[in-house]
């Protein structure tokens, strides 16, 4: 079995003086005065970040933010990550805005102290970054001898900063390995998977069986409880012939309901009641109805509260627990119970010894919602690439980095 290399398995001493590039993931939210609004990510770049100053590193921090079209733009620059940055490790973070492949920024880079930090200009304004062009990645290759991987949030995608950088490293001689945020989520995220201690329950939600039918084929053969909920449980209650009124459905992922319930068994448990409205918005009347009292203008926004009490005794008795995907229109509190009292059992659970890992940007925030967010095992930083790593599917930013046979040496 291979083990991915981390920050850890390198001499501090080996590390004094080498200009190291990190690939973290700073696409944080802004207020609209154009300051940091949620800091979770920084915050959680910063135990890779303060190791590898006190090791005496020169470090560069390269990160994308947002989704630029054409180039340059202020919208999207990184200054004010830069200063939060600053703020939060106590020490000035220049924001570099000279290109990569630029003597500029290789003298800048060059010129760094031991133990600084510097954090690169958005790497997205480069159109190679998404095409993994060789021209971006050997530009990028020369201002570094080792690469740290840490931004799990784009490790689903093979691109110059995330694959094609670190790949070049190692034929040229230099080293990649996984920073600290990448080393905890694939420890949590693997070992839901491959050791999960009995029961296992996993909690799925959101809007459409489709954007996770890898994750529920991937997890199916080892939970012993699938419970569902979100729009995504209206084409379950379809598939087994009941009116959904005029709730979100996927017509075409129906027969595919079928299939799963036919397959899982008893496995599936699917709400029992839900909170219906005439409409779906703050100002809505609801009211609560059994799954197959529904009345053909009802739409279904959250879970009712005989299933928030079932589903609760279901996470009471794991010790394994998956989460992924909302219960309901949470974003409004008539449709909020339903995911809340799920975050708050879910807390409960690890309290008492559990192992709860929380995928995905939705139950994340649903967890902050609660209040509970501290209290979980582990909340990862990575929406699509937690799916990915839960599926079986292939991270090109984890594979390419370097590894171990437990038991002998990297490769």
């Amino acid at each position: 079995m291979a083990r991915t290399l981390t920050l850890a398995d390198l001499e501090p001493e080996s590390l004094r003086g080498t200009p190291v590039l990190v690939r973290v993931d700073l696409n944080v939210p802004l207020t609209d005065g154009g300051e940091v609004a949620d800091a979770t990510r920084i915050l959680a770049s910063v135990p890779t970040i303060q190791h590898l100053m006190e090791a005496g590193a020169r470090t560069l921090l390269v990160s994308h933010f947002g989704r630029p079209k054409d180039g340059p733009d202020p919208a999207f620059s990184l200054a004010p990550v830069a200063r939060a940055l600053s703020s939060e490790l106590g020490v000035p973070v220049p924001l570099l805005t000279e290109s990569p492949g630029s003597e500029e920024l290789e003298e800048t880079v060059q010129g760094m102290s031991e133990g600084e930090v510097a954090l690169l200009e958005n790497i997205r304004f480069h159109p190679g970054e998404t095409k993994n062009d060789p021209g971006l990645v050997d530009a990028l290759a020369r201002l570094c001898e080792v690469f740290v991987g840490d931004a799990f949030g784009a490790v689903h995608r093979a691109h110059a900063s995330t694959e094609g950088l670190p790949r070049r490293l190692r034929e040229t001689g230099g080293r990649a390995v996984a920073g600290f945020l990448v080393e905890r989520e694939l420890r949590f995220l693997r070992g839901a998977l491959e050791s999960p201690e009995a029961p296992f329950v996993a909690v799925m939600g959101g809007a459409k069986i489709s954007g996770k039918i890898d994750l529920i084929e991937a997890i199916l053969p080892r939970v012993q409880r699938l419970l569902v909920g979100g729009a995504m449980a209206n084409t379950f209650f379809r598939a087994l012939g009941l009116d959904t009124g005029e709730s979100l459905v996927e017509p075409d992922r129906v027969e595919l309901a079928e299939r799963l319930l036919e397959r899982a068994g008893e496995a599936i448990l699917l709400p029992v009641d839900c909170v219906v409205a005439d409409r779906i918005d703050a100002e809505a009347s609801i009211r609560v109805a059994d799954r197959d009292q529904l009345s053909g203008s009802d739409r279904i926004a959250d879970i009712g509260p005989r299933t928030r009490t079932l589903f609760a005794q279901e996470i009471a008795r794991a010790r394994t627990l998956l989460w992924n995907g909302p219960m309901g229109v949470f974003e409004l509190a008539p449709f909020a119970e339903g995911t809340l009292h799920v975050a708050r059992a879910m807390a409960d659970a690890a309290d008492d010894g559990a192992t709860v890992v929380v995928g995905g940007g939705d139950s994340v925030a649903a967890a902050q919602a609660a209040g509970v967010s501290d209290r979980m095992s582990h909340i990862s930083t990575g929406g699509g690439a937690s799916l990915d790593l839960l599926a079986g599917k292939d991270l090109p930013g984890v594979d390419v980095l370097e590894t171990e046979q437990v038991g002998g040496g990297p490769s």
